[in-house]
């Protein structure tokens, strides 16, 4: 009857051994999930800041963008009325021209 009883006892020990080492080695790993999550959210952070200042510039961008091109209608507009004015006065030149070349042949 005490063998059996020791068996039991061992039995018992190490099941509470075993329980004990589990326990010890389920709380480390709730640990390094808990570290896990902290670097995680601060990992979460850094990309929202990083997102937020990408938008922040790509707004910018676009805004930069839309007044470039606004410059460039406006300079390719201006351009079409220099060269307009220059086709009408190289015109004009070359009837002085002529008028000048026949009253010279007049003389």
């Amino acid at each position: 009857m005490d063998t059996h009883l020791l068996d039991l006892q061992r039995d018992a020990n190490r099941q509470i051994s075993d329980l004990k080492f589990k326990l010890v080695k389920s709380e480390q790993e709730v640990t390094a999930l808990e570290q896990n999550v902290i670097r995680l959210e601060g990992q979460v952070s850094r990309y929202k800041s990083a997102s937020e200042n990408a938008e922040k510039i790509e707004d910018e961008l676009k805004v930069e963008k839309r007044k470039l091109q606004r410059e460039l209608r406006s300079a390719l507009d201006r351009i079409d009325e220099l060269e307009l004015s220059n086709s009408h006065l190289n015109k004009r030149l070359e009837k002085m021209k002529a008028n000048r070349n026949a009253l010279l042949a007049q003389q």
